[in-house]
């Protein structure tokens, strides 16, 4: 039965880090230093949790196909858009790509950058082009409006996944002046630098801007994304979507994390002030960035060779050897808890 398998689902998925992780429970680490997958190293705000505990007492029903109070604290929090919501950003992305790609389109992509545009791109039967950025990961706006020609979408990340630069918003405003289709903005990463993108809806009817409440929100583990649309978009991706995406436990922990912000602003307090530390500490080059992680360069070690040697010391980091378009000499570590980053710079010391 394997030759009815697509083609598209015979090579290498998505990779995780969770291989690492294995290697160091292996190793007998108990206490393993988590620093592989960009999450928030604190728990949930308290009021996130209380919502979804008591969301949990009507599960036996389904949510609201709409997420409508969930929408209402999104318009409430960032303005007034049009938003829709999604099973974590991916699930955003497939629905985008969904309602928008048919087989053989073209689909843009500013490379290296998060694998999944493309492997989402290749299911729906588009076929994703690369659009390589600078040596410096700049992106030039010349560049991806040539190469989007004929392009139904294009998806570019600010602060990229990997790299963890920005993209600044004259520079979207250009592109989206420029290209012949859609822009999908990913802002998965977007409370930690000083940017604020939202204005540039009010100036472009091609542009969805995705989010999500898995980083500075710390509810990587429900699942929660939402974009903000154009108006005449809304109702194409609702079309689109499956049903009931977005759980009600997982709405409701959004609309308490929504409620506070001070639990957002101590998170990203403390990954800025990380982020210096590794920049100034790690004992190899460090991009500059502005997300929760840093692109460290390993050489003249790979990637996944400093990934194996770290794990075999507890720290669980990400090689980068798995994103389209970068060397095989990058490791991503995430901003985690103290002790784990800590336990990194000590690490890295000897690597």
């Amino acid at each position: 039965m394997q030759h009815l398998v697509r083609d598209c689902f015979r090579g290498q998925g998505y990779r995780f880090a969770s291989g690492a992780f294995d290697i160091a429970r292996t190793c007998g680490w108990d206490r393993v230093a988590r620093l592989g997958s960009n999450e928030s190293p604190y728990p949930p705000s308290p009021l996130a949790i209380a919502r979804a505990t008591e969301a949990l007492a009507s599960a036996n029903r389904y949510p609201d196909e709409h997420m409508g109070s969930l929408v209402d604290a999104l318009r409430r929090a960032f303005g007034d858009h049009a938003f829709v919501t999604g099973a974590g950003m991916d699930g955003v992305i497939e629905t985008v790509i969904r309602a928008t790609v048919d087989a053989g389109d073209r689909v843009a992509i500013s490379t290296p950058t998060f694998s999944f545009y493309g492997i989402a791109a290749r299911a729906q039967g588009g076929i994703p082009h690369p659009i390589p950025r600078d040596r410096d990961f700049a992106v030039d706006a010349g560049r991806v409006i040539e190469e989007s020609r004929g392009a139904t979408i294009t998806f570019l990340c600010t602060p990229n996944n990997p790299t963890g630069n920005a993209t600044p918003p004259e520079v979207i405003g250009e592109i989206c002046d420029g290209i012949e289709g859609m822009l999908f903005l990913d802002n998965a990463y977007v409370e930690f630098a000083a940017l604020d993108y939202l204005p540039l809806l009010h100036r472009f009817d091609n542009l969805i801007i995705g989010r999500t409440f898995s980083k500075a929100y710390a509810l990587a583990g429900l699942r929660v994304g939402f974009a903000c649309v154009p108006s005449w978009f809304e109702p194409v991706f609702r079309r689109a979507q499956t049903p009931f995406a977005l759980n009600a436990v997982s709405a409701a922990a959004a609309m308490g994390a929504l409620a506070d912000p001070e639990h957002v602003r101590r998170i990203v307090a403390h990954v800025t002030a990380w982020r210096r530390r590794f920049a100034a500490e790690i004992p190899f080059p460090v991009l500059p960035s502005d997300a929760n992680f840093v692109l460290v360069d390993v050489a003249p070690l790979t990637g996944d060779e400093a990934v194996e040697a770290l794990a075999r010391r507890g720290v669980v980091v990400r090689s980068a050897a798995g994103f389209p378009g970068l060397g095989d000499h990058y490791i991503r570590v995430s901003i985690g808890d103290d002790w784990e980053n800590e336990r990194l710079l000590e690490e890295l010391q000897v690597l």
